[in-house]
């Protein structure tokens, strides 16, 4: 506020008396007030020029005017339970977990002893994934239905996209213009599908006029068989080349998913008297997990050395030996198309 205040006076005449407590010096120095606080949102609004600093829902506005993107929406997690009894199972009936996750019947069904029926999360997002064995109990009761479980879990329960996968599609769309059905417009397209975390393009893969694309899911793991066949549907329904997907006539796309490759960690880790060793071995699991999917179709190893630093890193750590990656004390090579995956964790 001081520059704009001097530079205010400086404009002023020396006829006219411009010491403090005279009337020019407090009318300059309100404005110089009010102008100050101007710059400070003009500054911010600067900045929001930049797409790096962009959130929702300004982001959205953004790309979507620039580019015709939109956010991908979070999605429902969707399962089988297996109901025992005598009676009918009507769509929107609920079953719930011991923890609360709450899923409805997605279809009308009469049970005579036991039957299979749909269910979907209540709520989207990655808590309708659950562990088989986890829907165990019916929130309202519905007659003549005795019990219910899921042999399977759950799964496809995907967040919103978040604002730096927004932003990374983007920059492929205006740096690796998508056009005429080239590499980055298969890349495009599979990111469109929610649920989606990376893809990789493998052109005439499997002769000519082919295309493979390659995806893992949103927490960089191997998509599951639905989350493949929303991507084939949307590129290349049946992969027979006849347009009626994205991709153009003629060309066959085929989508897969990439296989996981399991890491399997041995140590053995010195921890704080503060910690358990469950608290430490579930700390070391979260942060090799993280490096784990901060490489996935980035790099083409698994780092010996960055998994020693996730370990030395987790909380509860304070040192560690002996470290081994699936038996080896060295980098793990990851296929192309595949993708590391935390297996077992022994830190004896």
């Amino acid at each position: 506020m001081d520059e704009i205040f001097k530079q205010l006076l400086a404009e002023i005449g020396e006829q006219y008396d411009k010491t403090e407590g005279y009337l020019v010096y407090d009318l300059l120095k309100s404005v110089a007030l009010a102008l100050n606080t101007k710059a400070g949102r003009l500054d911010e609004i600067e900045s929001l020029l930049d797409v790096e600093n962009m959130t929702y829902p300004l982001l959205d506005i953004f790309v979507k005017q620039r580019k015709g993107i939109e956010r991908n929406l979070a999605t429902y997690s969707k399962g089988t339970v297996l109901v025992t009894g005598n009676g009918t199972i009507n769509t929107g009936d609920l079953f719930e977990t011991p923890s609360g996750v709450q899923f409805e019947s997605k279809e009308k069904k009469s049970i005579a002893g036991t039957g299979q029926v749909s269910v979907q999360a209540r709520i989207a997002g990655p808590t309708g994934n659950v562990p088989a064995q986890m829907i165990s109990q019916m929130p309202v009761t519905i007659p003549g239905i005795t019990a219910v479980t899921n042999p399977e879990p759950t799964k496809d329960g995907y967040e919103e996209e978040s604002n730096d996968s927004l932003r990374e599609r983007y920059y492929i769309a205006v740096r690796t213009p998508p056009t005429s059905a080239n590499i980055y417009h298969y890349l495009s397209w599979a990111k469109e599908i929610s649920g989606v975390g990376a893809v990789k393009v493998f052109p005439l893969e499997r002769g000519e006029n082919t295309v493979e694309v390659v995806i893992i899911d949103q927490e960089r793991k191997p998509a599951s068989g639905s989350l493949v066949a929303k991507v084939q549907e949307h590129i290349d329904p049946g992969s027979e080349g006849l347009g009626n997907g994205e991709a153009p006539i003629g060309a066959k796309c085929f989508v897969i998913s990439a296989s996981g490759l399991d890491i399997n960690v041995t140590a053995s880790v010195t921890r704080s008297s503060d910690y358990t060793d469950l608290e430490v071995l579930a700390n070391i699991q979260i942060s090799i997990t993280e490096y784990l999917k901060s490489i996935a179709f980035t790099f083409d190893y698994v780092s010996y050395a960055r998994i020693g630093e996730a370990i030395l890193n987790s909380p509860g750590v304070e040192d560690y030996s002996g470290l081994l990656l699936n038996g080896a004390a060295d980098n793990l090579i990851v296929g192309k198309k595949e993708v590391a995956v935390l297996g077992a964790v022994s830190i004896g």
